[in-house]
């Protein structure tokens, strides 16, 4: 059981945020709270340090905010899922944070079963995004990311990236293809080399748009 428990480290400059947050997971038999921050740049040194699965991460904080922190986490290439937690609803405030690197979104008053759930979708490998959301993120990159990227795309990553637009994981991709997930983070790698992305989201997003998906 205890290699099933999905360890959560909290980033919100506000004290009553965390404390709820922390009391809506508390709760949660398969999530565990393993430590908390005040800003960006306590958040990716926790983060460093603790080596949580998932991160809530608050988007407007004083000093480092979250974008900022989920650019440095890029840039130490840490493993942790960052879910952002945020009371903005404006797409010129999420969809950087998406760019970013995280893996999705929720908003401060969502139900508690809601966000478990998005925990733990976030952190089996599945990308979080509201419909207008991805629609913006699509109509930015439509003029970057033609169809002619797709033809360099082997059959076997063309399978890949169709799963990785259905939202699953590596393993997930791997237990479908009978793949090593070694071999599977190759293909995916090659994936966004050939078509100039930056991470999972944007693949998903790409695939989607031009017709690759599942």
């Amino acid at each position: 059981m205890a290699d099933r428990i999905i360890k959560v480290l909290l980033v919100d400059d506000h004290q009553v945020v965390r404390r709820g947050l922390r009391t809506f997971l508390e709760v949660q038999d398969d999530i565990e709270v393993v430590g908390e921050a005040a800003d960006g740049a306590e958040g990716v040194a926790r983060t460093e340090e603790l080596r949580p699965d998932v991160v809530l991460m608050d988007i407007k904080m004083p000093g480092t905010d979250g974008i900022d922190a989920l650019r440095k986490l890029r840039e130490l290439a840490n493993p942790a899922k960052v879910l952002i937690v945020t009371s903005f609803t404006e797409q010129r405030t999420v969809v950087p944070a998406l760019r970013a690197g995280a893996s999705g979104y929720v908003y401060k008053d969502v139900d508690p079963d809601a966000l478990a759930g998005a925990i733990r979708s976030v952190h089996a490998g599945h990308v979080l995004l509201q419909p207008e959301v991805a629609g913006a993120l699509l109509a930015q990159d439509d003029a970057g990311s033609g169809t002619g990227r797709g033809s360099t795309l082997t059959e076997r990553e063309r399978e890949v990236l169709g799963l990785i637009a259905d939202g699953r994981s590596n393993r997930e991709i791997a237990r479908a293809l009978v793949l090593s997930e070694k071999t599977v983070k190759t293909h995916v790698s090659n994936i966004l080399m050939k078509l100039d992305l930056s991470d999972r989201t944007q693949a998903a997003l790409w695939a989607v748009r031009h017709g690759a998906a599942g």
